[in-house]
Order: C-alpha cells, then structure tokens, then sequence
C-alpha cells in the first residue's frame, strides 16, 4: 500500500501552488483519496468515491474493517489483498483538512462487492458526502459495466465543483 500509495502523493504535492485536481477512487481506493484529502486538502476540488470505501473524520473504517476480518477469519480462510499492516493503520482524518474538500459518492445499484443497499448506504448515512450520484445497472467495475454512465458522471461532478 505504501507504494501504491507514493505516485498519488507525489504528484499531488507537485501541483502548481494554485492548482486543484479532482480526485477520484473507486473501491478500496477511496481510501488512498482519503489520506491525499487529508494531506492536500488545499489541492483538490472535490474527491469522487465511486462505489467505494469513504472513511472520515467521524467513521472509521479501521474498526469495521477489524470487526469483519475477525468474523471472517471464522468463516473462511481469509486472502490478503493489501499490505494490512497499512490499511489498518490509524490514519487520523481531521475535519479541518479532509472534511474541507468536497466530496461526492457515486452508488453502483448493481454492485455485489459492496452492496448497495448494505455498505455504501451505510457509508452514505455515517459520513455524509456533499452529493450521491447513482449508476443504475452499474456492477461494482463500473468502468466495464457503464464506461460512457460513468464518464458523463465524473464530468458533471467535475464541471461543478472545479
């Protein structure tokens, strides 16, 4: 994750003094969005989670993301997608930097990874976004499913908020 983590905060901090990006993440990117948010909020104009995780100030997903590897590993045997000693690291998001940029969720109503009606509702009611935008008929790669949905979406929330 510290590498995947690196080009996003190298290139965000070696934008010009005046400019700001729209950033978008899409699943367990939204996380990396989130630490670029809290490090540069002076820097983007709003970030773009698409049918993604969105911790925040007042939610954190570390301790969600424990509760249900505990349950898991009761379960079944779990995989390790991501470097976990990063993910759950406690990355304090601060209402003054994070919760200054805009932030809009796009819901993927087809999604089975995170299910709509479960967790991105549940994200959407516990850290309250500027906007939800949805995608009907979008699965959780909305990039395959809905390309042109998508597109339209990323550049109205763009022409918004830029």
């Amino acid at each position: 994750m510290a590498d995947y983590n690196e080009p996003l905060m190298e290139s965000t901090n070696s934008l010009p003094q005046q400019e700001r990006v729209v950033l978008v993440g899409h699943s367990m990117g939204g996380i990396n969005i989130s630490l670029a948010m809290e490090k540069f909020p002076h820097k983007i104009a709003v970030a773009v989670f698409v049918s993604a995780s969105m911790p925040g100030p007042d939610l954190n997903l570390v301790a969600v993301t424990q509760q249900d590897l505990t349950l898991a590993t009761y379960l079944v045997r779990p995989v390790p997608l991501f470097d976990e000693s990063v993910l759950l690291t406690n990355t304090t998001l601060l209402k003054e930097k994070y919760g200054s940029v805009h932030r809009v969720y796009v819901v993927c109503d087809k999604d089975r990874v995170l299910k709509e009606e479960q967790f991105q509702r549940w994200l959407i009611k516990n850290n309250p976004p500027d906007e939800v935008q949805m995608i009907h008929d979008a699965g959780h790669m909305v990039m395959f499913s809905k390309p042109r949905e998508l597109c339209s979406c990323l550049v109205m929330i763009s022409q918004k908020y830029h």
